[in-house]
């Protein structure tokens, strides 16, 4: 794998923590709407297991999030260290020229 196949595939990584983050996110506020919603309904089971649920996804969301940051600034790293920009000028002219 070159170096700038190497850089693409790391960048697809970090989108996609991306959107596992958000993914997360959404299931964080669908549980929060359901513990609302059981306020009235007063359902036991809902009370004692949906705050461990909440504690739990949002723990993996901070997890998820802690990768991301490490893993973009990697990536960053990467793409800075190797001139990403600079193989991409040479492949778009090695592709014209073919």
């Amino acid at each position: 794998m070159d170096k700038l196949q190497k850089f693409d595939l790391m960048a697809k990584i970090v989108r996609e923590l991306e959107d596992l983050k958000n993914s997360q996110q959404a299931v964080i506020q669908k549980i929060a709407k359901i513990e609302i919603d059981n306020i009235e309904l007063g359902d036991r089971k809902l009370e004692k297991d949906l705050p461990d649920v909440h504690q739990r996804t949002a723990d993996n969301m901070d997890t998820i999030a802690d990768i991301l940051d490490y893993f973009a600034g990697k990536t960053d790293s990467f793409g800075d260290s190797n001139n990403v920009n600079k193989l991409r000028e040479d492949q778009a002219i090695r592709d014209s020229q073919a």
